[in-house]
């Protein structure tokens, strides 16, 4: 299967796997890689730029494929040295950095240097004009059915892909709520240039989370997930559990007094993590997307993106031919 992306990033298919905080590790990495897409190292999963640097190794023991390392650029608490994880990442002969969060720009001139390739993920047609006015290679363009942060625009991707699509010239990859073939056929044919996906490649037995977590996604509907801080400004789409619910009610009741530290506690990332890992669903909260109404199974990376490519080929070449007819 042949796309911009899939010249631009040297992979066999044009799926590409975000990056997810306490997800991203080599082992997923090198799987999506290995079945033909493109897997993420999410950097900051790492606790210090060498722990990224020792990551990268140990995928790079795992894969002789092309992978990426995620660099999320966002305010924090305690400071993040992002000019170190940025420098690990080019003097590691990583080929493809996904960046997210605030704008790339101050880190271009680095990864220009080292010739990275810098595929940003925007939630506006505005934010990936601007990408591309930087220098980015790609765009990954977030429609509000994603995990994580869908900004606040809410523009779903069936009109958010062809807006952005016709205001670019570099490839486009869709991301947000996607996780069949059938999906990628529409994404395709609304302009992009391959898929992204974060919340399908937690379902799959490579992901490195509790089984009980990808029980969860499997049983849960497409109504199944929550927007927290969104009196806040900074609305996150995560699974709906005990603390989710929770979140909102404390929202609710306070309206236009909300002040994130009545919730601080409850959100810790560090919670999260012991969630994903320990697989008790309502200690933390955890992202996951509207897509998990679509995902039935637990599959290997390999047989998943083997069945979301056959699925793809399929809609296109019967269902969308026989419509010429």
């Amino acid at each position: 299967m042949k796309t911009r992306i899939t010249e631009l990033l040297g992979i066999r298919y044009p799926i590409v796997q975000g990056g997810m905080q306490n997800v991203g590790y080599a082992e997923l990495a090198a799987a999506v890689s290995n079945a033909g897409g493109l897997g993420i190292i999410t950097g900051l999963t790492q606790p210090t730029p060498e722990d990224l640097d020792q990551e990268i190794r140990r995928c790079k023991e795992m894969t002789d494929q092309p992978f990426g390392v995620n660099l999320t650029i966002l305010p924090t608490i305690k400071p993040v040295p992002y000019e170190e994880y940025a420098r690990v990442i080019c003097e590691a002969g990583i080929g493809v950095v996904e960046t997210a969060g605030r704008n790339p720009e101050p880190f271009m001139p680095l990864f220009q240097q080292y010739g990275v390739k810098v595929v940003h993920k925007c939630t506006s047609v505005r934010h990936a004009i601007k990408a591309e006015k930087v220098g980015v290679a790609a765009v990954s363009v977030d429609g509000f059915e994603c995990a994580g942060h869908p900004g606040e625009d809410d523009i779903p991707n069936l009109v958010l892909l062809p807006a952005a699509a016709a205001k670019l010239s570099i490839p486009m990859l869709a991301s947000g709520g996607i996780g069949t073939g059938a999906q990628m056929a529409a994404c395709l044919a609304l302009g992009a240039d391959g898929i992204n996906m974060g919340t399908r490649f937690l379902a799959t037995k490579e992901a490195p989370v509790h089984e009980n977590i990808k029980r969860a996604i499997v049983a849960a509907s497409e109504l199944d997930t929550a927007l927290i801080f969104r009196p806040l400004r900074n609305t996150a789409r995560v699974y709906r559990n005990k603390v989710a619910t929770t979140v909102n009610e404390i929202e609710r009741e306070q309206g236009a007094q909300m002040e994130f530290g009545l919730i601080q506690d409850m959100v810790a990332g560090a919670k999260g993590k012991v969630a994903l890992s320990d697989g008790d669903i309502d200690y933390g909260i955890w992202t996951s997307g509207m897509v998990q109404g679509l995902i039935n199974d637990i599959p290997t990376c390999e047989v998943l993106i083997d069945n979301i490519v056959n699925e793809c080929r399929q809609v296109i070449r019967e269902r969308m031919t026989a419509l010429m007819g």
